[in-house]
């Protein structure tokens, strides 16, 4: 291999080692401790791939890690967890512009995500994917390139279905199919959670505010209604009046009769957001073995299935 290194570059007017000595050591074992992480390299790019989609808060770029699959452990020291890692990874440990200031730096616009971390965030951590249907796409049109590119690629993702299913001792289809299904079922209870949290949330805000309007424009509409109900009256206190009159209205739509206190609901929306936090955790995690779970199986099944088949061809002569 060496001759054959020179040779290219001699003949294409590059330098080469005239007198080179091999050193004593294996180069795996001359890396050492030189030698990156991997679990520290694929975090780096997953930290880089959720700054590129530039999250609005701290929150959203926790759950875009969250959903390339890490597991989040807060505290004293940030640290996350990719499948199959054994230990977290702290954030202080990646090195200088990965640390929690300097992420959040970033997205408050304190500081910009350099172009060789962005072009590096194109790349995203590798993922069973879905089989590709080759006769489908032939179908379509695709050539025999395609079709080559498709069955190598359909070749790598079997692989990794088939380290998947041993790795979770998925190795029964029975026993796929029925985690697959408890995943999913897990996954739309706690999505199901959520959203009937974000709706009680909204209607205590709205119930709030009216509670405030109501407070606030009593004495109005009581001068307005002395008043007559005067049109000149009501011309100078529209707002006002208008207010009271939602307020009231819902009120009346309450399905109580008595309307809690301000401070009443401010201790229940606080409990549905403590709530709601825990569940996104949940369902995030919930979502990526979901995911898993769903797509090795529609793997799982497209092999065992029959065979497509292939469409008739007119003889030619």
């Amino acid at each position: 291999m060496r001759r054959i290194s020179d040779w290219l570059c001699l003949e294409n007017g590059l330098s080469i080692i005239e007198d080179p000595k091999r050193g004593s050591k294996h180069y795996s074992k001359w890396m050492g401790d030189r030698k990156p992480s991997p679990y520290q390299e694929k975090l780096r790019l997953a930290i880089d791939a959720a700054l590129a989609q530039k999250p609005g808060d701290f929150e959203n770029f926790l759950r875009l890690i969250g959903d390339f699959g890490y597991e989040i452990k807060q505290g004293k020291n940030l640290a996350f967890r990719a499948d199959g890692q054994k230990k977290f990874t702290r954030l202080r440990s990646l090195g200088d512009g990965y640390g929690e200031q300097d992420i959040r730096d970033i997205i408050e616009g304190k500081r910009t995500l350099s172009s060789s971390r962005s072009k590096a965030a194109q790349r995203e951590p590798q993922k069973v994917n879905l089989l590709v249907d080759i006769q489908a796409k032939l179908l379509t049109g695709k050539g025999p390139g395609y079709e080559r590119w498709a069955k190598v690629f359909n070749l790598k993702q079997m692989a990794q279905t088939m380290n998947y299913l041993t790795e979770n001792n998925l190795l029964e289809y029975a026993e796929l199919e029925g985690k697959a299904a408890h995943a999913t079922a897990y996954f739309n209870a706690l999505s199901t959670q959520i959203k009937a949290a974000e709706t009680r949330m909204a209607e205590i805000g709205n119930l709030k505010a009216h509670i405030i309007n109501y407070s606030k424009t009593r004495g109005v509409y009581t001068a307005y209604r002395k008043s007559g109900y005067s049109k000149k009256f009501y011309a100078a206190h529209t707002d006002d009046i208008l207010l009271h009159n939602a307020a009231k209205a819902a009120f009346d739509a309450l399905p109580f009769k008595k309307i809690p206190t301000v401070k009443a609901l401010q201790t229940e929306y606080e409990t549905l957001l403590a709530e709601k936090k825990k569940a996104y955790s949940e369902y995030i995690i919930a979502r990526k073995e979901m995911r898993a779970l769903l797509t090795a199986k529609a793997n799982v099944d497209r092999l065992l299935g029959p065979a497509p088949a292939m469409p008739e061809r007119e003889n030619e002569r």
